[in-house]
């Protein structure tokens, strides 16, 4: 049950990250600083379905000497977020009434 609960949370959690840019190693680590770890496994197959689903965009850029791919919201992920942290604050409001 706790990773079911925890699946949902890290959508949202990556897309909120990613209104800044980042690469994957940043973006682990910023999840991380805020209580979310996640496995490189878990990271980047998520990355690869959200860009594919058109809600990041990514560029490969060479930093400090080696390619890394960067990512970003794109425009639809934009809204999606802000739609989806609308519902989730509804949701959460309601199971703090219910608990």
């Amino acid at each position: 049950m706790r990773l079911e609960l925890r699946r949902g949370s890290l959508v949202l959690a990556v897309l909120a990250c990613l209104r800044t840019e980042r690469y994957g190693y940043t973006l682990r680590q910023a999840l991380a600083a805020d209580g979310l770890e996640m496995e490189e496994s878990t990271l980047y197959p998520l990355l690869r379905r959200l860009e594919s689903q058109g809600l990041l965009n990514s560029e490969w850029r060479e930093e400090e000497k080696r390619k890394k791919r960067f990512y970003v919201l794109s425009p639809l992920g934009v809204q999606l977020l802000a739609r989806l942290g609308d519902e989730w604050r509804a949701i959460n409001a309601s199971l703090d009434r219910i608990l």
